[in-house]
């Protein structure tokens, strides 16, 4: 793992997970979604957070 995390944005979230971008803010009213945060006015998500996320999805979505 790299020393520096990367953020994404809101839109490389969609892109990666390939979801529109209205879901990922439903997803976040919601707390559905990965962990977010604000940097000023722009919502960003730690790269880790998102790894972590999808494993747990993973795990729990296994029949």
């Amino acid at each position: 793992m790299d020393s520096i995390d990367r953020l994404l944005t809101v839109e490389d979230l969609s892109e990666y997970l390939e979801v529109p971008v209205a879901t990922i803010y439903a997803w976040r009213y919601h707390r559905q979604g990965p962990p977010g945060f604000r940097v000023g006015k722009y919502l960003r998500f730690r790269w880790s957070d998102v790894e972590t996320w999808i494993e747990d999805r993973v795990k729990t979505d296994v029949l």
